[in-house]
C-alpha cells in the first residue's frame, strides 16, 4: 500500500471505502480549505459556513460508497458544499426576482463597465462582494467563482436560467456601486 503522502485521490477513496480512518482525515485536509471558501463566498458567514462545511464532509462520508468516480472526489464535495450552502441560503428566504417580473426601467438602465478601466484591489472586491444581498452574492459566486453557467445556477437554486441572469445582472450593478 503507498504511503498517505504518494496516494491518489481514487486511492484514499478505495481506502475510505475499506474504513480506513487516515485515508477520511487525508481527504479532509485534502479538500477543506477549498471546500470552506466555497461555502464562505456563498454563505458570507464564517460561522454557517463551518456548519455547512462539516455537514458536507459528514453527508460525503456517510456516502463514499456511493462515490462512483465519474468525476473527482473533489467536485463531488464541492456539490455538497454548494447544495448545503444554498439550501442554508434559501432558510433565511432569499428572494429571487425573475426578469420577466422585472419593471421595464429595471432592465432599461442596466449599463455594462468598461473592464478595463475597472481596477480595484482584490481586498475592496472581496469586501464589496460580501457586502451584497445573498441572493445575488450566491449567483454571483456560482457564476464567477466557481465556473456555473446560469442554466447550471438556475438548476441548483431551483429558479429559472432569466432569474439568475436577472441576478447576476443586479449583482454587477450593486457591486459595481459598492466599489464605487
Amino acid at each position: 500500500m503507498e504511503s498517505t503522502v504518494t496516494a491518489t485521490r481514487d486511492e484514499l477513496v478505495d481506502r475510505c471505502k475499506r474504513g480506513e480512518a487516515m485515508a477520511f482525515k487525508e481527504l479532509y485536509l485534502r479538500y477543506v480549505k477549498a471546500m470552506y471558501n466555497t461555502c464562505l463566498r456563498i454563505l458570507n458567514n464564517a460561522s454557517e459556513a463551518e456548519d455547512v462545511l462539516q455537514e458536507s464532509f459528514s453527508e460525503a462520508f456517510r456516502n463514499i460508497h456511493s462515490f462512483e468516480y465519474r468525476s473527482g472526489f473533489g467536485s463531488w464535495i464541492k456539490q455538497i458544499c454548494i447544495n448545503r450552502s444554498i439550501n442554508q441560503l434559501k432558510k433565511r428566504k432569499v428572494t429571487w426576482v425573475d426578469i420577466e417580473l422585472a419593471t421595464h426601467s429595471e432592465i432599461v438602465h442596466v449599463v455594462e463597465p468598461d473592464e478595463h478601466d475597472i481596477q480595484f484591489r482584490v481586498e475592496k472586491v472581496k469586501q464589496a462582494i460580501q457586502q451584497l444581498p445573498d441572493g445575488y452574492r450566491a449567483v454571483l459566486s456560482l457564476y464567477l467563482l466557481e465556473g456555473y453557467d446560469h442554466e447550471e445556477i438556475a438548476e441548483i437554486l431551483q429558479v429559472s436560467g432569466s432569474t439568475s441572469r436577472t441576478q447576476y445582472i443586479r449583482a454587477k450593478q450593486k457591486l459595481l456601486q459598492l466599489l464605487k
